[in-house]
């Protein structure tokens, strides 16, 4: 059975998250609650973050590399 990277974004970021390369250490739950739970769904919830570095900090400390993330492009055009 394939199961699909998840995403979660907000005017910032983007988080992908793979279930199949999670290893379930629940370290994001633990350091960042804010934005990470293993209870709540959805489980990452971006509205919650304070600062956009915050979650980056975090999913760089991820042991599986399961979370990923990109930064959104802020330039508009005129």
């Amino acid at each position: 059975m394939e199961i699909n990277a998840k995403e979660f974004s907000n005017n910032d970021i983007t988080v992908t998250y793979n279930p199949c390369e999670c290893t379930l250490s629940e370290t994001c739950a633990r350091e960042l609650s804010d934005v990470f739970s293993n209870s709540i769904i959805p489980w990452i919830n971006l509205d919650n973050a304070k600062k956009t570095e915050s979650v980056i900090k975090q999913i760089n400390r991820c042991p599986s590399g399961a979370l990923k993330y990109y930064l959104h492009d802020k330039k508009q055009a005129s």
